[in-house]
């Protein structure tokens, strides 16, 4: 259940008071600076969602830091070939913030869990689950996603063609696409792409100078923290276990109290709860649903057409690991050549035309096309 405004405007400002400046500056520590450069080593976040009150100021942290920095499309936007390639433009949406969209990063899910014979209020944020061995960067046939050696995830908004092999590849189906942006605009524009697809990049160009990600460093609960795997990996299987036993379980039964430990074949991000992730997906689930239901029935009642695919609200449920499977293994050794090459391309592309002037974009400036990442 989402808090009005009220309690939203007084948690947020209030306990972002009571924490004081000292959370707002929050540097990394030294060695967490430099890049681990071993996939054990990656740095991850650890939610402990026992702390999160709903407050979203991790939100309003995020939009802050980034939204300005993305582009408006141009209009109107071009109509792709085939017709059944949809044009997706939330430009004049941007201020959703109850789910991932191209200017909305981060947002956080309100629940109310049906647990054990009484309702649990739970609050989630959600984001970029930044997978060690992410099939968006293995699969991307531009080059355009990359694994950074830090454990980032990102999409490069300089030679991204809006495809979204990403997102569909994802298993929480994570990126969302803006249309009438970036690169695709100077070559083809009805044939060769459909804009660029954005998500949460972990504060990248913050984290590159050895600061925290605007959405920890503003927490007033302290949620989450950041640090290498290694250490959050078992810092996650103690706080469940810690949960599990406080909540009356078997001591073996710990697992179902994390999420991101193990899926997808891991991930940097981790969250524990004090209740099972089955129950929380369950009601999810049930929630998402009644979302899109509205949706679908405002889109008609505005003449609008229907957000296509998913909802920008990924679930929490069981994920295998994707790039364990042999078929997608094999799609990203013939890619890697085809896509590095196409990154560089894209790349040399990207810098003669800032080289050429504003008269060479037909956008906004090459700056206000990055996303932040810059």
């Amino acid at each position: 259940m989402a808090p009005d405004i009220s309690r939203r405007g007084f948690l947020t400002g209030g306990l972002a008071a009571a924490a004081g400046l000292a959370v707002s500056g929050l540097a990394l520590p030294a060695a967490l600076a430099a890049p681990a450069g071993q996939s054990d080593q990656d740095l991850c976040t650890l939610l402990d969602l026992s702390k999160c009150i709903g407050c979203e100021a991790c939100v309003d942290a995020c939009r802050d830091q980034w939204q300005a920095d993305l582009p408006d499309p141009v209009q109107p936007i071009p109509r792709s070939l085939p017709a059944r390639v949809p044009t997706e433009d939330w430009s004049g949406r941007k201020q959703v913030r109850d789910r991932l969209t191209p200017y909305n990063f981060l947002y956080v899910e309100h629940l109310e869990v049906e647990h054990a014979g009484r309702r649990v209020e739970l609050h989630l944020p959600r984001r970029c689950m930044h997978c060690q061995n992410a099939p968006c960067a293995d699969l991307c046939p531009f080059g355009a996603c990359q694994d950074e050696k830090s454990g980032v995830v990102h999409i490069d908004p300089e030679i991204c063609l809006g495809g979204a092999k990403c997102k569909n590849v994802c298993p929480w189906h994570i990126p969302q696409r803006q249309s009438g942006v970036g690169l695709y605009l100077n070559l083809l524009p009805q044939y060769v792409g459909n804009g660029v697809m954005f998500k949460c990049h972990r504060c990248l160009p913050l984290l590159r100078k050895g600061q925290a990600p605007r959405c920890l460093a503003e927490c007033p609960q302290q949620v989450q923290s950041i640090a290498p795997r290694s250490a959050q990996a078992a810092q996650a299987q103690a706080l469940a276990r810690d949960m599990a036993a406080k909540d009356g379980a078997s001591p073996e039964r710990w697992r179902d109290y994390v999420y991101g430990l193990e899926e997808n074949g891991g991930t940097n991000t981790i969250y524990v709860a004090p209740l099972p992730f089955r129950e929380i997906n369950a009601a999810l689930l049930k929630d998402h649903q009644a979302k899109a239901h509205k949706e679908r029935a405002d889109a008609q009642a505005a003449g609008r057409p229907p957000e296509p695919g998913n909802l920008g609200r990924p679930a929490m449920g069981l994920v295998k690991n994707s790039m364990g499977d042999a078929q997608n293994l094999t799609l990203a050794l013939a890619i890697a050549p085809v896509a590095g090459l196409a990154a560089g391309l894209g790349r040399l592309f990207s810098k003669t035309r800032r080289l050429a002037g504003p008269a060479a974009a037909p956008a906004k400036d090459s700056d206000s096309q990055k996303g932040g990442q810059a």
